[in-house]
């Protein structure tokens, strides 16, 4: 589904990215953890597509198709989709017209049916009974007094609409309490199919809980320098983020220095199967 190879990237001419590897198949979910500032968001945003960030160098391929270099919108096209860690509030455009818009944009792109305004609305309700969203808000502007967990909800739902092949989450549990995180976790569980594939950002394993990870990567300057399953986010948890920067600060040893055992710094897909692999 996805395949990140050596993915530098940089803004206003500082790089973020050092070299991220990372491959998620069909029907996988992987999370990305890491403290603030660490890349992880800067992952989400070059992978979108935001103009901002330049990539230097490296491969992002969809279902074997590069991305680089390829517009945002030909990216949702292609099956991508980001959800945002803020969303923002979009005065005077209804939700559900919104919704309809991107939904019959991407349907036609794909020469697929596009739906009109009844058709569209029975299948808005099935959506919004699915994550458990309440059907008055759609009719309202986009975020427009939407509370925190609402918001969250509503980029769950844009989710269950589009049917993307790959979503990206960018801390869909972030400011919320842990009702909410429940709630959107129920949603993004009742999302995830064998044909589609997850991206989860977060700084806690907290929304891991609720949503089983098939990996779990640690992201650090730029680096993933460690992978595996659930238990590495309570690892995290347990322990925090200092030994795993130590590990990346090892990434910077010379090249006359040996290499780094498995599990520091990649993940032997003999130990965690399904090909997965998270190289710093």
């Amino acid at each position: 589904m996805l395949e990140i190879r050596d993915l530098h990237a940089s803004i206003n001419d500082v790089e973020i990215l050092k070299g991220v590897n990372l491959t998620v198949n069909a029907g996988e979910l992987h999370a990305i953890m890491g403290p603030n500032g660490s890349g992880k968001s800067t992952l989400a945003f070059v992978l979108a597509g935001k103009p901002t960030y330049a990539i230097t160098s490296g491969q992002v391929l969809l279902e074997g198709v590069d991305m680089v270099g390829m517009a945002p919108e030909n990216r949702a096209r292609a099956g991508l989709f980001l959800s945002f860690q803020q969303p923002m509030e979009i005065p005077g455009v209804r939700l559900d017209q919104f919704l309809r818009a991107g939904y019959n944009a991407i349907h036609k792109a794909r020469r697929e049916e596009e739906l009109d305004v009844l058709k569209f609305d029975r299948l808005l309700t099935r959506k919004t009974k699915m994550v458990g969203m309440e059907a008055a808000l759609t009719r309202r502007y986009v975020n427009e007094g939407f509370s925190g967990g609402e918001r969250k909800r509503n980029e769950i739902l844009q989710m269950a609409v589009l049917e993307p092949k790959l979503s990206i989450l960018d801390e869909p549990d972030s400011g919320l309490d842990i009702d909410a995180v429940r709630i959107v976790a129920q949603g993004i569980n009742q999302l995830r199919t064998p044909q589609n594939s997850v991206l989860l950002i977060t700084h806690y394993q907290r929304i891991l809980n609720y949503v089983q990870p098939d990996y779990v990567h640690v992201l650090i300057n730029g680096r993933i320098v460690q992978s595996g399953d659930k238990d590495l986010a309570l690892q995290v948890e347990a322990e925090g983020y200092d030994r795993f920067e130590a590990k990346e600060q090892a990434l910077d040893l010379s090249p006359s220095c040996p290499p780094l055992p498995k599990g520091e710094g990649d993940v032997s897909p003999s130990l965690l199967g399904k090909g997965a692999r998270g190289l710093g």
